[in-house]
């Protein structure tokens, strides 16, 4: 049955309100990941000092001081696993790279005769992680647009309490880190115990201002108080600014990833429209070809 030109006209309008609402959504998207890597901007030098003075410190002080927070478990049974990822769809397999990769290591864990504990930040990995039938024991939401440093601390003291009373032995982390609004990068890291944590397998960044050439450090540090106690300070710190940093690096990733997402999909409404007025000048051509052999006929008949 040929499609009329009503038909195909009505489907025009209804890919242009689409393309309408796509481009709208990507300039949104665009003006957000710009402030986005502005905060990223600012954050990443606070972070990287926080993370090598605790580094620093726990080389400093040899022994661990006795602490719940500091003390590292006998063995390793149960898993935190803290999936970041954010509140809304349509950015692309953002959302379901983090929580695939969650899901993966808990797989991992599971074959080596561990449980992994599910948390989740932003909707959707929380309800993803569900419908896999995984529970989650928290989950944190309605902040990934725009994070706050109170939402890092909030989901800082929770992973930190899991930890102290014994509910997970390891806390990993997994968000997608921001290298630009076309490429987003799944990262895990391991922010408890401090004797697994990713920062004592961190190389300096510092260079020369740290190290010598032959990578010793280039100078000797005196700590007031103890280095002991100065950890006992940094920790907490550490933990709430690397998540801190790690919501801070999703949002700007959804927003990427979000903006090429609605880029693409007015390019392909573009491209749908090009096609449709095509057919419809043929269904047009078709009728006006169909009356002129009408009339013909009639003449003829006559």
């Amino acid at each position: 049955m040929a499609i009329s030109q009503r038909d195909v006209r009505n489907r025009i309008d209804s890919v242009k309100n689409i393309q309408k609402i796509t481009s709208a959504m990507q300039m949104v998207a665009a003006a957000r990941l710009r402030r986005a890597e502005q905060r990223i901007e600012a954050l990443r030098p606070y972070a990287d000092a926080i993370r090598r003075m605790t580094r620093m410190a726990s080389e400093a002080a040899g022994n661990v001081p006795n602490l719940p927070i500091l003390a590292e478990h006998e063995s390793v049974s149960h898993v935190g696993l803290l999936v970041v990822a954010g509140d809304r769809g349509l950015a692309g397999a953002f959302n379901s790279n983090a929580v695939r990769a969650g899901v993966s290591a808990g797989r991992d864990l599971q074959a080596d005769g561990k449980t992994p504990v599910y948390f989740a930040s932003g909707r959707r990995p929380a309800s993803s992680l569900a419908f896999r039938g995984l529970e989650v024991v928290e989950s944190f939401t309605g902040f990934t647009d725009r994070p706050a440093y109170a939402d890092a601390r909030a989901i800082a003291e929770r992973l930190m309490a899991a930890y102290i009373d014994g509910e997970v032995d390891r806390v990993d982390i997994f968000y997608n880190g921001y290298v630009s609004a076309l490429s987003q990068v799944i990262r895990r890291e391991t922010l408890l115990p401090l004797q697994q944590a990713s920062i004592l397998g961190e190389e300096s960044r510092g260079g020369q201002d740290e190290d010598g050439e032959d990578g010793e450090p280039k100078g000797n540090f005196d700590y007031e108080p103890d280095p002991e106690e100065i950890l006992k300070r940094l920790v907490p710190d550490y933990v709430e600014v690397s998540i801190y940093r790690a919501l801070l690096e999703s949002s700007a990733s959804e927003h990427g990833a979000r903006m090429t997402a609605m880029q693409n999909a007015s390019d392909n409404a573009s491209t749908l429209i090009d096609d449709l007025t095509l057919e419809m000048n043929r269904a047009r051509q078709a009728e006006i070809t169909q009356e002129i052999m009408e009339v013909v006929a009639g003449a003829e008949g006559v």
